[in-house]
């Protein structure tokens, strides 16, 4: 096993001062580092953010074409709405841009028995969810984020709420309409437009968000941005201010942090290394870390590699283990191919060989 540390320019470090936030959490979705965050642990109502789990759900459960005919369950909603009607004709896929965009309690319902056919089914899976993603302090009771009659409200997290987004907008789909800023439906009742509630998508490195606010939560936000190669999640909980403090974590982070390419695939090799020396050990991907200076000096690379007697091209031999103090972020395979050596021929063996095509 070979252990090499990398050695990066120094950066400045980051300071964040005056956030309103209760809680509040900037963690990078490549790796899942905390970059900067306080009470990331600290159970909190969500409200409307908690429509993030729907629209992943129905995302990755539902048909997005499937045509939906609106049934009474939106008599039960209250709150912010897309005010479909009863009988109203609908898509899935529309219904996500509603919930989305103007935050829809009623398109919540809606989803939530498309999908699993009940509330109470879409709740199993929300929580079914949290846990197989290791949200372990969150716990949902609706797929709106609403206070139940009885006072309960879905609860969780800074830190299990960027963990959700970040899986979540891995989905291609779920990122198209997280980042939408208008969208048009046209149903067999009526045409809507909807505008993205999510006012931070005016700044040109923001990529998603959605907002939330009930009288018990207050007002939380969930938001992703991205520039320089630096792609974050941001997220606070009871913050009266959020809109400017989300700019503020953006702008100190991209100002004190740089993505440094950790691995790269084009200009792989590994020094001093003998077993497989005389064949091509490569990768299949760059990597890339988001680092300031007081990580500069904690980040390694292990290379481990196993001593295979028989193997044949592109079989995995090991894998690049990425390191920042000691904790691993990344795993790169790490593949063989066995090169080809070209026969030497002599002038002599050439000139017969002419010869032989006369």
């Amino acid at each position: 096993m070979k252990k090499i540390i990398l050695l990066v320019v120094l950066l400045l470090p980051i300071k964040i001062m005056a956030i309103s936030a209760s809680s509040i959490i900037a963690m990078d979705t490549d790796t899942g580092r905390v970059l900067y965050g306080y009470n990331i642990d600290e159970e909190r109502l969500i409200a409307s953010t908690t429509k993030i789990m729907t629209a992943l759900i129905a995302i990755e459960k539902g048909n997005l074409d499937e045509v939906v005919k609106v049934s009474d369950i939106v008599y039960k909603a209250y709150g912010s709405g897309i005010y479909i009607e009863v009988g109203e004709e609908i898509t899935l896929r529309d219904l996500i841009y509603g919930l989305l965009l103007r935050s829809g309690n009623d398109a919540a319902l809606q989803i939530a028995e498309t999908v699993a056919g009940s509330k109470e089914e879409f709740v199993y899976l929300m929580n079914g969810y949290a846990s197989n993603l290791g949200m372990k302090h969150t716990k949902f009771y609706n797929p709106s984020g609403l206070e139940e009659d009885n006072g309960q409200g879905n609860t969780s997290t800074a830190y299990d709420m960027a963990l959700l987004t970040k899986y979540a907008i891995e989905n291609s789909t779920f990122r198209e309409i997280f980042k939408t800023k208008e969208y048009t439906v046209k149903t067999n009742y009526k045409t809507y437009v909807w505008h993205n509630k999510n006012k931070l998508l005016s700044e040109d490195y923001i990529t998603g968000g959605k907002t939330g606010f009930t009288e018990k939560a207050r007002r939380t936000l969930v938001t992703t941005g991205s520039k320089n190669n630096i792609n974050l999640v941001v997220v606070t909980l009871n913050d009266p201010n959020d809109w400017a403090d989300h700019k503020e974590i953006y702008n100190t982070i991209f100002k004190n942090y740089k993505s440094y390419q950790v691995l790269d695939k084009d200009n792989f090799k590994i020094e001093d290394e003998e077993y497989y020396k005389n064949d091509i050990l490569y990768i299949n991907n760059n990597y890339y870390l988001t680092l300031n200076k007081k990580e500069i000096k904690s980040v390694s690379i292990n290379y481990n590699l196993s001593k295979i007697k028989d193997y044949s091209d592109n079989t995995q031999v090991g894998y690049a283990e990425i390191k920042i103090n000691n904790k691993i972020y990344h795993k790169e395979p790490i593949y063989v191919k066995k090169e080809v050596k070209k026969e030497k021929v002599s002038w002599w063996q050439k000139f017969k060989r002419w010869l032989s095509k006369w």
